[in-house]
């Protein structure tokens, strides 16, 4: 992944998973026709729920599902074409809480705003249903809120009364080197993920969204279990897990507990968060899951 790349995409997890859940504010007044959707999780809520087909737009980052892939693309969380929204004549615009000059403009241009505000993993569902009701669909947003807190509520009783092992849970690091590692911390979407799969954050005491960690720190922590997160391909992942080798004195690597766990779902925080809790679940207890 290039340089750049990678710096936009953390930039914009440290932005979104840092800012504090509140109510959304600006809905529409009547029922939406002309969605815009700037957030990729929201967008496939919108989906789930059976609302796509008035998605007229959506981010630039957007990859699922496939129906999104013709829509027009209207930039992201640091760069929004403001004049590409306008022009896409939408009677609702899903925004990033902190794109506070997008909300400006979008009030004042008449246009109703739902601004994407989220925290932790209870947040999802929380904000399915908020968007449900934004868009006029909340029965649908209600069913498929519910369904995820059941999926959600079966594996942690999978999991429940098992030892939990100290985990590393790690999301970005440079390729084939264990060089600007970035880690979970005590709070938010992914702490809460790698709990309700029964782990224990071996960074619980860091009370911060994420941070970057030396290998110094990671053999201090001795983790039983990594499980690191990202979008490898088949063709780097042998190489990529290699790196972690270097340092065969953390019990996770010497007992060959190191995992890459592949696919854009492991940082989504959207109507996929079941499958990607399950996925961290099985490595961390795969006794439980046969």
């Amino acid at each position: 992944m290039a340089a750049r790349t990678k710096a936009l995409i953390f930039a914009a997890f440290v932005l979104v998973f840092a800012w504090p859940a509140a109510q959304p504010a600006g809905r529409a007044q009547a029922r939406p026709t002309r969605i815009v959707s700037i957030v990729p999780s929201v967008t496939e809520m919108l989906f789930a729920m059976g609302a796509g087909p008035r998605v007229v737009g959506v981010s630039s980052f957007d990859r699922y599902p496939l129906e999104v892939v013709n829509r027009p693309r209207v930039g992201g969380l640091i760069d929004p074409d403001v004049e590409r929204i306008i022009a896409l004549r939408p009677d609702l615009v899903v925004v990033y809480g902190t794109q506070t000059d997008l909300r400006m403009q979008m009030q004042r241009a008449g246009i109703p705003i739902f601004p994407y505000e989220h925290s932790g993993l209870a947040d999802i569902t929380r904000t399915i249903r908020q968007i449900g009701e934004s868009v006029g669909s909340p029965r649908e947003g209600e069913a498929l809120a519910t369904r995820i807190e059941s999926d959600i509520s079966a594996i942690r009783k999978l999991v429940s009364g098992r030892p939990r092992p100290r985990t590393l849970l790690v999301f970005g690091r440079d390729a084939d080197t264990l060089r600007g590692i970035y880690a979970s911390g005590a709070i938010g979407f992914l702490s809460d993920v790698l709990d309700a799969a029964g782990g224990i954050n071996v960074f619980a005491d860091v009370q911060r969204q994420s941070l970057q960690a030396t290998t110094e720190m990671v053999i201090a922590r001795a983790p039983e279990v990594i499980v690191e997160i990202g979008a490898d391909t088949a063709s780097t992942k042998i190489r990529n897990l290699a790196a972690w080798n270097a340092i065969e004195s953390v019990p996770a690597v010497r007992n060959r507990r190191v995992y890459l766990l592949t696919g854009d779902e492991m940082m989504n925080p959207g109507p996929r968060v079941t499958g990607s809790l399950r996925r961290i679940a099985e490595v961390l207890h795969p006794e439980a899951f046969r």
